[in-house]
């Protein structure tokens, strides 16, 4: 008999907040806050929140952020040594970006550790 890994997340997880901020002479800034909601079908979706604005130009930049930010959570995810099966709507409430080392590669790596901070807020603690 095998067991079934559990479904992420088992409950809300609210206000996941990610600063992910880099100095050298290949600068990363992202700021993101995200909710991890449980989902009715495995599997991920990613939302922004309605209403969700960002003062960052130029604009157009924006939504490739955001999708970068999604991967990086999809990713971490599905990770097999986290031993879960995503069921996850996550939506992203706040970001802030810099126009001097924001870019896609700094909010994937925001969202990788906005998974991992959600995944960390699961685990029994010791």
């Amino acid at each position: 008999m095998t067991s079934v890994p559990p479904r992420f997340p088992p409950y809300p997880i609210r206000g996941v907040h990610v600063l992910h901020q880099k100095q050298n002479c290949a600068p990363h800034f992202a700021e993101i806050t995200v909710d991890f909601e449980p989902s009715p079908a495995e599997g991920f979706v990613f939302e922004t929140a309605e209403g969700l604005t960002v003062e960052y130009e130029p604009a157009a930049d924006l939504p490739r952020f955001f999708a970068a930010a999604a991967a990086g959570i999809e990713e971490q995810l599905s990770l097999p040594e986290h031993g879960v099966v995503p069921a996850t709507r996550a939506v992203l409430r706040q970001a802030r970006a810099h126009r001097f080392g924001s870019h896609e590669r700094a909010f994937k790596v925001a969202g990788y550790l906005a998974a991992r901070e959600a995944l960390a807020r699961t685990e029994p603690r010791r």
